[in-house]
């Protein structure tokens, strides 16, 4: 028996076959999650099994993965995931905490944690041989599609708002993709892919709505729990270790309902005692789901998204409500941070850590500041931010974040002026 077994749906709870649904469900449209045979994974698998693996790419996990082998090891699809997560001393000793770890997902493939979602989808698009993958994207989810359709061989449609950053659009057209730039928002974008997929019969990837996306980012989730083991030299025969609490930016919600996803099918597993707190960031400009969890509802109201965080700005989140309860459910928060903190952010992570973060990336430590100002963390716990893209993406806001370069002439008395 395959151990990708259906689908349950996030809102009512109905289950389906793996060939009944494919998007969402059609009784209430409600995000659909993907179900393992956690029995039958657990008789074959363990983590000191997986560590023994020399994959190192998120296909290392393919025990717990919904789709098949997608291809051989020199398969550029290999080099998606496994990202370093390492310990940032000097930002940890700024914020008076003990044991801070950052996942820097910007050195995927395409430079974007979105890389883990395309993988899976275009492996997935391969097993139901879809003729073109199609999805919206404000720039990262599309260039990590293009990416990894051009690694398989798979044709690409992707629409992307105007607005978005011309570094992400050279990515786009540079993999091959057919691009088309919309007059209008994201969320406008989202709707059209859905009817251009019902209207001409291809497989939309689009995140949010597209179950096998979380089932990509989920991988992360793995990632940081191996990862830690090893770090702290613990034995993989008694589980993984797991941090306290992992703080990510949110913007359509499938980054943080993905990561909820993973841990918790580690913890079906028997794999990890227990499931991190999750905390979600928003900016303060595009900040729907904080707004909800303030209001302490799941009423998810759109806002008119206006945020320098493009990858997040976002008025309708399409994950919202699974990305409310992976905070909720862990015991965790949302926070919203101004433009201006995430610029702050920016610039602590390439001066202290030594990480190009683009804006939405940043926006992760820029939630963990206020946190711990606001007393949501204590400084003993084990804390992951994770960066889910690198800076090269937005080099506009990277050149607000850390100011002009100074010009001289080629002239040692004015070097000398200019540098004190």
């Amino acid at each position: 028996m395959s151990k990708f077994v259906g689908y349950r749906c996030s809102v009512c709870g109905r289950s389906y076959g793996p060939d009944e649904v494919v998007y969402t469900c059609p009784q209430d449209g409600g995000n659909l999650d993907v179900m393992l045979d956690y029995e039958a994974i657990a008789a074959r698998w363990s983590p000191a099994a997986i560590s023994q693996s020399r994959d190192t790419s998120i296909w290392r996990y393919l025990p717990l993965l919904p789709v098949e082998d997608p291809g051989h090891m020199g398969s550029p699809l290999r080099a998606v995931g496994w990202t370093p997560l390492f310990r940032p001393t000097r930002l940890a000793a700024g914020l008076g905490l003990q044991d801070l770890w950052l996942k820097d997902d910007g050195r995927n493939p395409t430079a974007s944690f979105k890389d883990r979602a395309s993988a899976v989808a275009v492996a997935r698009a391969q097993e139901i041989e879809a003729e073109v993958v199609i999805t919206a994207s404000t720039g990262n989810a599309g260039a990590a599609l293009a990416g990894m359709a051009a690694a398989a061989g798979v044709p690409a449609v992707i629409l992307a708002p105007k607005s978005a950053p011309q570094a992400k659009v050279a990515q786009l057209l540079i993999f091959g993709a057919r691009v088309v730039l919309v007059d209008g928002t994201y969320d406008d974008a989202f709707d059209l892919t859905l009817q251009a997929a019902e209207a001409l019969g291809w497989y939309c990837r689009n995140t949010g709505y597209n179950p096998f996306t979380a089932e990509g980012k989920k991988t992360a989730a793995y990632e940081i729990c191996e990862q830690l083991t090893a770090a702290l030299q613990e034995s993989p025969d008694a589980g993984w270790v797991v941090p306290d609490a992992v703080f990510v930016s949110v913007g359509d919600g499938n980054i943080i309902s993905g990561l909820h996803k993973g841990f918790k099918d580690l913890k079906a597993l028997g794999w990890i005692e227990k499931v991190p707190r999750l905390f979600g960031v928003q900016s303060t400009g595009s900040a729907a789901i904080y707004n909800a969890f303030a209001a302490g509802t799941e009423q998810i109201e759109p806002v008119s998204a206006d945020t320098m965080a493009d990858s997040i700005s976002v008025d309708l989140p399409r994950d919202g409500l699974r990305a409310l309860r992976a905070a909720t459910q862990t015991g965790g928060a949302y926070v919203a941070v101004p433009d201006e903190e995430i610029l702050q952010a920016m610039r602590a992570l390439g001066r202290e850590a030594a990480v190009f973060a683009e804006p939405a990336g940043a926006t992760a430590y820029a939630g963990l500041v206020v946190a711990v100002r606001d007393g949501l963390v204590a400084p003993e716990e084990r804390i992951v931010v994770l960066n889910t893209g690198n800076g090269l993406k937005d080099v506009k806001a990277a050149m607000q974040a850390a100011g002009e370069a100074t010009v001289i002439p080629p002239d040692l008395a004015a070097l000398r002026e200019i540098l004190g």
